[in-house]
C-alpha cells in the first residue's frame, strides 16, 4: 500500500480539522508573541524607557524562540508534535496573564523570555506537521492557510491590546487575551488530528548535532534560512517603531487608531494564501523574489509624509513579507529530505534570530534619523535577501533544466 495515499487529502474531514485547528493555533502563537508591540512607547513611558530599550519586550521573547529552537532543531525527530504545540499555547497564555501583573520590566522581560523559549515549539512543529501529515500536492497551499493565521493573529493580538489599552490599562488587556489564548489552546488539542508520521527515520543514526551541522552544509537551505532572517528581522523593525511615527506629531494618533493600523495584516492573511498556492504553480523562487519586491517598494513608499501613502506603503510591505514568508517557509522543507522537524526548526532560529537583531537595531536608527532611517537600513537588508532569492531561483531553474536534459536520454 502506497503509505503517502494515507495522508491528509484535500477537502476530507481530517483536512478541515487539521487546517482549522492550525489556524486557529496559529492566531495564539504569533498573537501572543507580538500582541506587545504596539503598546512599545506605553511601556516606554510606564517604566521611563529608551525606543530601543522599550523594543527589547518583544526582542526577549523572539530571542527566547531563536534559543529554544536550537534544541528543537537537535531533538525535534523524537519530540511529539501535538503535545509540544499543546504546551507551547497553554504555557504561554499562562505567563502572559502573570506578565500582566508584573510591577517589574525586568521580570517583563525575563517572562517574555520564557514566553518565546515556550513558543518556539508551535512553529517549528507545526511546519513540520503539515509536511510530514498531509499530501505533498497540497503543501505549499497548506502552508499558506497556516501563514495568514500567523498574520490573523497578530492583527487580533494588537489590535485588542492597543483598544483595551486605551480605555482601561495595558494591564488588563494583556489580562484578557492571556485568558482568551489558553481556552483557544485547549481547542487546538482536542481538534487536530494526531500526527502518523512525525517519527520516520529519514536521518538514519546519525546524532542531533551531526544532522544540524549536515543541514547547515546544504547552501540552498542555508540561503532561505538568510532570506528567513531579513525579512522577519524588516518586519518585526517596522512594525516596532511605526507606532512612535504614527502617536507622534504631525500624525498625534491615538493608543486606538495605531491598533486599528493592524487592520493590513488582513493582507497577509490574502497574501500567504495566494501566494502559498501559486508556488505549487510557478515555484518557491519567483514567489520569493516577487515578494521581496513588494517589501523594498511598501518601505520606499512609506517614506512619504502624507498619512494614506504610509499606509498604502506598509500595506504593500506587509503583503510582501507574509507571501515570502510562506513561500520561504515551504521551500525549506522540500530542499532536503532530513528530518523536517529540524529543518523548520533551523529556518525558524534564524527567523527568530532577525526578529531579535534587526527588530532592536532599527531603534537606533530611529533615534538618529528618524523613520527615514529605518528605511535606509531595511532597503540594505532587503536588497541582500532579494539578491539571495534571486540566486537560489537561477540555481534552482538550472537544476531542473539539467535534470529534464538527463531524463530525455534515459
Amino acid at each position: 500500500m502506497n503509505r503517502e495515499n494515507e495522508k491528509i487529502q484535500k477537502r476530507s474531514q481530517n483536512y478541515w480539522k487539521a487546517l482549522l485547528a492550525l489556524f486557529f493555533g496559529s492566531i495564539v502563537a504569533f498573537g501572543a508573541e507580538y500582541c506587545v508591540q504596539p503598546i512599545i512607547p506605553v511601556l516606554a513611558e510606564a517604566f521611563d524607557l529608551t525606543p530601543a530599550k522599550a523594543s527589547l519586550a518583544v526582542s526577549f521573547g523572539t530571542g527566547g524562540m531563536a534559543f529554544s529552537m536550537l534544541l528543537i532543531a537537535s531533538f525535534a525527530k523524537h519530540l511529539e508534535r501535538r503535545k509540544v504545540m499543546t504546551i507551547a499555547l497553554i504555557g504561554s497564555a499562562i505567563l502572559a496573564l502573570i506578565m500582566a501583573v508584573s510591577q517589574s520590566f525586568g521580570l517583563i522581560l525575563l517572562l517574555r523570555l520564557c514566553q518565546g523559549i515556550l513558543l518556539a515549539g508551535f512553529p517549528a512543529m507545526a511546519v513540520a506537521y503539515i509536511n510530514e501529515e498531509f499530501d505533498a500536492g497540497i503543501i505549499g497551499a497548506v502552508v499558506g492557510i497556516y501563514v495568514s493565521g500567523s498574520s490573523v493573529g497578530g492583527l487580533i493580538g494588537r489590535m485588542l491590546l492597543s483598544i483595551l489599552t486605551d480605555f482601561f490599562s495595558w494591564r488588563i488587556a494583556l489580562g484578557t487575551l492571556a485568558v482568551l489564548y489558553a481556552v483557544i489552546g485547549v481547542c487546538f488539542f482536542l481538534l487536530l488530528p494526531k500526527a502518523k508520521y512525525a517519527h520516520k527515520k529519514t536521518t538514519g543514526n546519525r546524532s542531533g548535532l551531526a544532522e544540524f551541522k549536515r543541514l547547515l552544509s546544504n547552501s540552498q537551505l542555508v540561503g532561505v534560512y538568510f532570506i528567513a532572517l531579513a525579512i522577519m528581522g524588516s518586519f518585526v523593525c517596522t512594525y516596532n517603531f511605526i507606532s512612535y511615527v504614527l502617536l507622534a506629531p504631525p500624525y498625534s494618533l491615538s493608543q486606538t487608531m495605531v491598533g486599528f493600523i493592524f487592520l493590513l495584516y488582513f493582507l497577509g492573511t490574502v497574501a500567504s494564501t495566494v501566494m502559498g498556492r501559486l508556488t505549487d504553480r510557478i515555484g518557491n523562487g519567483p514567489v520569493l523574489c516577487i515578494s521581496i519586491f513588494c517589501m523594498l517598494t511598501g518601505s520606499l513608499v512609506s517614506l512619504f509624509t502624507l498619512l494614506l501613502f504610509k499606509l498604502i506603503g506598509l500595506g504593500i510591505f506587509t503583503y510582501g513579507f507574509f507571501g515570502a514568508h510562506s513561500a520561504a517557509c515551504g521551500w525549506a522543507g522540500r530542499l532536503d529530505g532530513g528530518d523536517k522537524a529540524q529543518i523548520s526548526a533551523l529556518y525558524m532560529l534564524f527567523y527568530y534570530i532577525g526578529a531579535s537583531v534587526i527588530g532592536t537595531v532599527g531603534g537606533t536608527f530611529l533615534s538618529i534619523y528618524g523613520w527615514a532611517g529605518i528605511v535606509g537600513f531595511l532597503s540594505a537588508v532587503l536588497l541582500f535577501a532579494l539578491f539571495i532569492a534571486f540566486w537560489l531561483t537561477k540555481k534552482q531553474q538550472s537544476e531542473t533544466v539539467k535534470n529534464e536534459v538527463i531524463h530525455s536520454y534515459r
